[in-house]
C-alpha cells in the first residue's frame, strides 16, 4: 500500500462547524487522490492533549496550544475558527459587576483552549476550574458556578437559556486589536514530509470548499452534532466559524495568530522560546 493509499487519522470536535468542514472527506464526496481518512471525534481539550504526543496525522487544535506542539506539527492555512468580532463568552446567572466576576471561580472548557488565553488576556490572573464545555452553561444556570466561559453553540443560545452576558471576548479582542480572534486551527504532522503535508492540506481545503458550495447536505450532516439546536441556529453557528476565512486565514488572520501568541508570551502563557514570526502556514504560499 502506498503512503497515499493509507488511512490518515483526522482528529476534530463533535460540533456542527467541524462536521460541516469535514463532511465531504467523511462521505467521499471529493477526490482525495486515493488518500483515505479516519475521523476521530473528541472535545478540543482532549485533542490538544493528544497532539502533544503526535497522535493524529491531522487534527483540530486550539491556537493557544499550538506552541506546545509546534515541534511536531505545522499549522494548515485552512480550517480556521476565528471570531470576526465575536467569540467565547463569559456568562453569569445573577447580575454582577466585572470586578465581582473576576473574584469568582470561573468554569472554563480547558487550560489549553484559546478561550482561556483570551480570558487571561482580558481579565488577568483569575481562579478557574475546568468543566466539560457542554456542561458549563447549565452549571452556571444551576448555580454551581457564578461565572462560566462558553464556546460553541452556547454563544447563540445563551439568551434563551436564562443566563446573562458579562463579556464577549471576540468583541473585546477586536476592539483592542482590530483583528479577528484566533480560536481553532488545523495542524498536520511534520514527519509526513512537506509534499504529503501539502496534499493533506489540499484535501482539507477542498472539503471545506465543497461544503461551502453545497451547504444543504453538509448542514444536515452537521446538525447531528448540534446538541438539539434548530436548523436556523445550526446554519448561523456554522456560518460564524466556516466561511472564506476558513478557506484561507488571509494575511490579517495570520497576523492575528502571531499577535495572539505574542500577547500570550507577554503574560507568560506561551513559551518564550517560540519564534512566532517563523510559524509556517501550509498552503498559504508564503
Amino acid at each position: 500500500m502506498s503512503d497515499d493509499a493509507k488511512a490518515y487519522r483526522v482528529g476534530h470536535s463533535p460540533d456542527p462547524d467541524d462536521a460541516f468542514m469535514f463532511h465531504a472527506m467523511t462521505t467521499g464526496a471529493i477526490d482525495t487522490g486515493g488518500r483515505g481518512y479516519e475521523h476521530v471525534l473528541l472535545d478540543i481539550e482532549t485533542l490538544n492533549k493528544h497532539a502533544l504526543d503526535g497522535e493524529y496525522e491531522v487534527s483540530a487544535v486550539s491556537i493557544h496550544s499550538f506552541p506546545e506542539i509546534s515541534e511536531k506539527y505545522h499549522l494548515m492555512n485552512c480550517g480556521a475558527s476565528m471570531g470576526e468580532g465575536y467569540g467565547p463568552m463569559l456568562i453569569t446567572k445573577k447580575i454582577m459587576t466585572v470586578d465581582e466576576a473576576k473574584k469568582s471561580k470561573i468554569a472554563i472548557p480547558g487550560l489549553g483552549t484559546s478561550a482561556y488565553l483570551a480570558l487571561r488576556l482580558a481579565w488577568g490572573d483569575v481562579e478557574v476550574e475546568v468543566v466539560p464545555f457542554d456542561e458549563i452553561l447549565p452549571a452556571v444556570y444551576n448555580g454551581e458556578y457564578d461565572v462560566g466561559l462558553i464556546i460553541h453553540e452556547g454563544q447563540l443560545t445563551w439568551e434563551s437559556e436564562g443566563v446573562e452576558l458579562l463579556l464577549d471576548l471576540g468583541v473585546w479582542w477586536n476592539e483592542k486589536t482590530g483583528l479577528p480572534l484566533p480560536l481553532g486551527g488545523n495542524i498536520v504532522r511534520k514527519d509526513l514530509g512537506m509534499e504529503l503535508c501539502e496534499s493533506l492540506t489540499k484535501d482539507v481545503r477542498n472539503s471545506i470548499e465543497h461544503s461551502l458550495a453545497n451547504p444543504s447536505a453538509a448542514l444536515e450532516f452537521a446538525k447531528q452534532w448540534g446538541r438539539g439546536i434548530d436548523d436556523d441556529t445550526n446554519r448561523e453557528f456554522v456560518g460564524m466559524y466556516v466561511n472564506e476565512r476558513t478557506l484561507d486565514y488571509g494575511e490579517d488572520g495570520r497576523d492575528a495568530i502571531r499577535l495572539f501568541l505574542k500577547e500570550g508570551q507577554r503574560i507568560g502563557m506561551v513559551r518564550e522560546t517560540l519564534d512566532v514570526d517563523s510559524i509556517k502556514f501550509i498552503g498559504s504560499g508564503d
